[in-house]
């Protein structure tokens, strides 16, 4: 099995790496990539979908970036221990009407010894927000390492 480094159990060091390294992923909106740090058999719990393995995640998060338009999303380490890892996160998207909002959430995180996520467990809550009001305003792709974190915007 191949190592996603960092592994655990983490520092807070290195589960802010491993936080960033999992919004650069999704910025990607490329689910092919995104899927491959989750184990064979991962769970989660994702608003009211509950995908088991990395191919009903696969699926999921064709799904999901088919409707949640121009996708751009921040992760901010909220505590670890040991193997675990506490995300908030928000991100910005608008639907096929043009209708933007700003979905806002925490993840807990499970990983095994290889640094793969086996379990995942999201609540999210969505607020429509009006084009004026959008704070993610970089260039589809990575956060530039200079735009401001999730703290820095007061979310």
């Amino acid at each position: 099995m191949d190592a996603k480094p960092p592994l655990p159990p983490f520092t807070h060091e290195t589960a802010t790496q491993k936080v960033r390294m999992a919004e650069d992923a999704w910025n990607t909106r490329d689910p092919d990539r995104v899927v491959q740090v989750y184990t064979e058999n991962t769970r989660w719990r994702n608003r009211s979908e509950f995908p088991v393995g990395r191919e009903a995640v696969r699926l999921f998060l064709q799904r999901k970036w088919a409707r949640e338009l121009d996708y751009r999303l921040i992760k901010e380490l909220w505590v670890t221990a040991g193997h675990r890892i506490a995300v908030r996160f928000a991100y910005e998207w608008h639907d096929d009407s043009g209708h933007w909002y700003r979905s806002y959430g925490n993840e807990n995180w499970e990983f095994n010894e290889y640094g793969l996520m086996q379990r995942r467990f999201a609540s999210i809550n969505d607020l429509p927000i009006k084009t004026e009001d959008r704070l993610f305003h970089w260039p589809l792709g990575r956060r530039p390492d200079d735009h401001p974190g999730l703290s820095e915007l007061g979310l």
